[in-house]
């Protein structure tokens, strides 16, 4: 493998790994609604591996769309910039939505009627669609640079591994966060646990519309 496709898939790892460190709401969502909702670690895992795949293929594909028609990254990031605007705005819906549930839940104490509810019945769809439409901004520079020099073996591994980083991360911060909530006795928080997580959810797409995280 050349050097240079070398070099741009090490940078593809780091760029992965410290953007999905860094934005919240690359696995918050899952932390708090797996322990809300009593998600098992197979179905945890499940939702969280889909989304992600949904998160980081969406932009793949814009992003080769954009190398066959010669599009600017300019425009190309143009474009990421309002799929990231739309992604926020769709956290910050849902988490609203999944706090005011959660209170009314709260209130009249049954914390345990959730399984069989419509909201929660969706709640992993809904999830897929927000991360289909949250963008991966990093990917774009950094597939359209090989692109530019006609190397798409390079633009190939240079998303594979990104992709891969990715979500790796994204599953590694999710089960270290299960596994470590889990043996804590929150029992007792239980009944608010619906509204906690919507709170959780709508503060984290806040902080990504307004904080620009």
């Amino acid at each position: 493998m050349p050097h240079e496709t070398v070099a741009l898939a090490g940078t593809a790892a780091i760029i992965g790994f410290i953007h999905t460190i860094l934005g919240p709401d690359h696995y918050l969502p899952f932390i708090v609604l797996s322990k809300a909702r009593q998600w098992s670690s197979v179905k945890t895992i499940t939702i969280t591996l889909l989304c992600g795949i949904g998160h980081v293929l969406s932009s793949v594909i814009l992003g080769f769309i954009g190398i066959a028609l010669g599009i600017a990254i300019f425009n190309l990031e143009a474009v990421e910039s309002f799929r990231g605007e739309l992604a926020a705005w769709l956290l910050l819906i849902f988490g609203l939505t999944y706090l005011i549930w959660g209170v009314h839940r709260a209130i009249r104490r049954r914390p345990h009627v959730h399984h069989h509810s419509k909201l929660g019945g969706s709640t992993p769809w809904i999830l897929f669609i927000i991360f289909v439409f949250g963008p991966c901004e990093p990917l774009i520079p950094l597939v359209m640079y090989p692109a530019a020099m006609n190397n798409m073996a390079a633009v190939v591994v240079v998303t594979a591994v990104f992709a891969l980083t990715t979500i790796a991360t994204m599953l590694c911060i999710v089960l270290a966060s299960f596994y470590g909530l889990s043996k804590l006795p929150l029992r007792e928080p239980e009944r608010y646990s619906h509204a906690l997580a919507g709170l959780a959810i709508f503060l984290c797409g806040g902080a990504i519309k307004f904080l620009g995280l």
